[in-house]
This record gives C-alpha cells, structure tokens and sequence, in this order.
C-alpha cells in the first residue's frame, strides 16, 4: 500500500486484494495464529466460493501416507519439493493455487496411470491455468526422470514406482493445502517452499557426496 491501512482492511482484504508482501510482520503474525486451515476456509468470508471449490477439487483422500514411506522416500520429497520452488522462482506471479492446482492435477494424472495404466491430463477451462500446470508438470517430471537416472547409476534398476511418485505428490499436496490460507493471492505455501531452499545456496548435491543426485534443503 506504501501507507497506512486500518486493521478492518488488512483482516480482510489480505492476500485477497492486496499482494502482501511475504515479510509484512502482520501478514506473518496471521499465519503463525492459523492453526486450523481447514476451519479457517470453512469460516472465511473474504475467500469465497472460488477458494471453497479449489480445495474441494484439488484434494485426494483416498491416496494414503505412512511414515515409514515419508521415511523411506526423504529425498524423492526433497526434490520434488525443489522443482516447485525453482519453478516458482522462474515465475514470482505464481500463487499457492496456482502450484496446488498444478500438483493436483499431476497427481491425479498419477492415480490414473498407477490405477489403469493410463496416462491422462485432467481438462481444466482455464487456459492459463492449463498453461501454468504443464510447466510446472514439466518441471516435476524432469526431476522424477534424474532420481530414476541417478537410482540406476548408483543402485542398478531403478527402484521408483508410479505409486511412490503419486504419494510424494499427494504428500506435498497436502502440505500446500494445510499452508496456505485459501485466500486469492495466498503465497504462503510458496514461501514455504523458498525458505526450505534459499536462492543463495546450492539445492544439488554430487553423486561423490551422496550417493545419487539428491535435492537438499
């Protein structure tokens, strides 16, 4: 605003009308007092219908995580989380929909092609959308394509299933659902993902330090 807002304003015009900027000590002070976003989405009044249906078309309950696969899957998360970010970096007007919509629909293309041996792209009318999902689909799935390259260097035949790819996803769906605030321009989820990899350091590793190309925050 480069001035002064009354508290009314900034409650609910917050990341809805206006692009708060990520350091703003209130915009962060309300995110570390939202506990519960789901009760939170329920209750918004300034997200509206639009945030209600993204949430409800982009989740997958009947895909489940145990934490021995988060255990055992570390760095196959680590790096898919790594090619949000960086896709996010290339383009600094995505939002938190913008990558939960794009996660979702690569997860379902995923859940198709473990469930039928499919491969399908769920349609969307929105062709911005569209164009966004396939870039950062294509950001995603040259990093699954180095870890099975870098598996099979390192260990032999590759080891990673479509199944482990679509948890991996689903996982970090969730992540960006339990983080944002639902709210239009919501980037919450974003900075999240720029705070486990800052631009200053490196994000990859050699295979003569671990073993394999392996994304670490």
């Amino acid at each position: 605003m480069h001035g002064k807002i009354c508290p009314q304003c900034c409650g609910e015009q917050r990341e809805v009308t206006l692009d708060c900027p990520s350091d703003c000590p209130y915009l962060l002070q309300a995110r570390e007092h939202a506990t519960t976003h789901r009760a939170n989405r329920q209750n918004e009044r300034t997200g509206g219908r639009d945030s209600e249906a993204l949430f409800a078309e982009a989740e997958i309950p009947d895909v489940q995580i145990t934490q021995q696969f988060l255990y055992e899957h570390e760095e196959l998360i680590l790096g898919l989380s790594f090619a949000l970010a960086k896709r996010a970096r290339a383009d600094r007007s995505l939002m938190d929909r913008d990558l939960i919509a794009a996660v979702s629909s690569l997860a379902k293309s995923y859940q198709t092609l473990v469930n039928s041996s499919l491969i399908y792209e769920p349609p969307t009318a929105n062709l911005a959308h569209q164009t966004i999902a396939r870039e950062i689909a294509r950001e995603v799935e040259t990093m699954v394509r180095e870890f099975r390259e870098a598996e099979q260097q390192h260990l032999g035949p590759t080891r990673l299933r479509d199944s482990d790819v679509l948890k991996a996803l689903v996982f970090l769906l969730r992540l960006g659902l339990g983080r944002t605030s639902g709210r239009p321009k919501s980037r919450a989820f974003v900075d999240f993902l720029f705070a486990q990899f800052p631009e200053r350091q490196s994000a990859i590793v050699g295979p003569e330090e671990a073993g394999s190309r392996i994304v670490i925050p």
